[in-house]
């Protein structure tokens, strides 16, 4: 009897939260658009821009391949941010069209949907490695310290401190990423790997915002990651690396903030809500001063 592999542990059942419907997300991103905003990440930096409910943000590489690291949180309430893990779960490993970016507990919804992506045919690389990465997380200067003794304080994680810092947020705030344009996997010992980022100039992901957002992104130090090495003595992000060409790939990303034409905005977001948070009361059984059963014991002497 042949051998099935295991169902995934979330499935997008039919009515389910996780099943979008993809009709109407393909009707917003084909809608006719207004821009709001423009504006260019230089490499080894990161900005940071708000997105208003039922906009659509996108990212492009102008000039070629070039990994993005991505944090979202909600604009009025910053305790509200992107979860990636358990997007990890409920959505894949690496993510592309109709896939959506999760929020973190107590809130658990969804906080943007990608709408489009240039790149998701690009299937499995030879190696097993996929795009839009959801494995990893950001680089950081202090694992770079650890590792290789040097100080750089271009990293995403430090980019992104840098980003968030006009809109009132600090370095707590940073947190797991989504790695646009960026190839991973696990290899044969269950090591983390990453390939050199197959975006070419004009290629794009797309996201609709389903909740007012604020949007921060890094341009990645390792650039496209063609020429990355980063370990035990590896020389990482710097100076000396950069001697070995790593700066050459390493490019600008594009951000663009779009609107929906406010002639059809009624028609294509006919029906669309903010998500809500699951109906959970949240008191976590403190309402139970001992246990279950005693609160019940008692609960039949004063009856």
């Amino acid at each position: 009897m042949e051998e099935r592999e295991p169902q995934p542990a979330y499935l997008a059942s039919p009515g389910s939260v996780l099943n979008v419907d993809r009709s109407f997300y393909s009707s917003v991103a084909s809608a006719p658009r207004v821009l709001k905003s423009s504006i260019t990440i230089p490499p080894r930096s990161a900005k940071a821009v708000n997105v208003p409910a039922g906009c659509i943000f996108r990212f492009s590489t102008p000039s070629g391949p070039q990994v993005g690291d991505l944090n979202l949180w909600n604009a009025k309430n910053p305790h509200e941010r992107f979860w990636a893990s358990r997007t990890r779960q409920l959505q894949a490993s690496h993510v592309t069209t109709f896939d959506r970016m999760w929020s973190c507990l107590p809130y658990l919804r969804p906080m943007a949907t990608i709408i489009a992506d240039s790149l998701q045919d690009f299937g499995v690389s030879k190696w097993g490695g996929r795009c839009h990465d959801l494995l990893g997380t950001r680089c950081d200067p202090y694992v770079n310290k650890m590792l290789t003794g040097d100080d750089y304080d271009f990293h995403c994680h430090s980019n992104l401190v840098r980003a968030i810092l006009p809109f009132g947020l600090t370095e707590p705030d940073v947190h797991d990423v989504l790695n646009i344009f960026q190839v991973t996997g696990l290899n044969s010992s269950g090591k983390y790997f990453m390939e050199a980022s197959p975006a070419r100039p004009g290629d794009y992901i797309e996201f609709f915002a389903e909740q007012d957002l604020l949007v921060a992104l890094s341009t990645c130090p390792g650039g496209d990651l063609s020429k990355w090495g980063w370990g035990e003595g590896a020389t990482g992000a710097n100076e000396e690396n950069d001697k070995g060409g790593m700066l050459e790939c390493c490019r600008e990303i594009a951000v663009e903030v779009y609107e929906i034409e406010e002639g059809v905005r009624a028609e294509v977001l006919n029906g669309w809500k903010e998500p809500k948070r699951p109906d959970y009361k949240g008191m976590h059984g403190m309402m139970v001063p001992v246990g279950e059963g005693v609160m019940e014991t008692r609960s039949e002497e004063t009856a």
